[in-house]
């Protein structure tokens, strides 16, 4: 039985910034505040950076699920580069509350944000109706870990992406129960950022 990676939480090193930015698309240079709450770790530019360099830079009609919304920096990057549909969940009541605040303030009609369980809301989507999910859990969170990635392959459509930030490397092995296999993978630091496909 493949052996899934070793729970571990990084230390925080450094503060927490006090903002992200967006990267590109419509709201390239948009600064969005990073709140101090329990668990909240936002994606590094350079990963949101690579991330979208996989993926293309026009996600024109994409339907996307943001599941540990956070910040919403991931979601955001997504809706600025054209995707038809962003549901953001969050499960912190104040950081769903600062998401629903940044979406007014953008006018980001194409975002929607749900306060919730983010596996229980990927589990409530119809098969097949995503082109990508993003999962960027709480690092001391293992065990969402699992459940979260067998959601996101059951939701997303056949040739769609899921993106896994993790504190450590999955591989094919790890992954196998899941139904998703590694596409790319950057370690940046404490993080790993995997690009998932579903199975064949």
């Amino acid at each position: 039985m493949p052996r899934r990676p070793a729970p571990s939480t990084p230390r925080r090193t450094a503060p927490l910034p006090q903002e992200v930015r967006i990267i590109g698309g419509q709201w390239r240079r948009t600064r969005l505040p990073v709140a101090d709450r329990p668990g909240l770790r936002p994606t590094p530019d350079r990963v949101r950076e690579t991330l979208f360099n996989w993926l293309g830079q026009d996600l024109g009609g994409w339907q996307v699920i943001d599941v540990f919304a956070g910040t919403g920096a991931l979601g955001f990057e997504a809706a600025s580069r054209g995707a038809a549909e962003v549901l953001m969940v969050e499960q912190d009541a104040a950081l769903a509350a600062g998401l629903r605040g940044l979406k007014d303030k953008l006018k980001a009609d194409a975002v929607r944000v749900q306060l919730g369980d983010g596996v229980a809301a990927l589990n409530a989507q119809a098969p097949g109706s995503a082109d990508l999910v993003l999962l960027d859990p709480p690092f001391d969170a293992a065990a969402l870990f699992a459940p979260a990635l067998a959601a996101a392959a059951r939701t997303v459509r056949a040739d769609g992406f899921v993106y896994l930030e993790a504190p450590q490397a999955w591989d094919d092995a790890a992954l196998a129960e899941s139904g998703l296999r590694l596409h790319r993978h950057l370690k940046a630091g404490a993080v790993h950022a995997h690009l998932l496909r579903r199975s064949a």
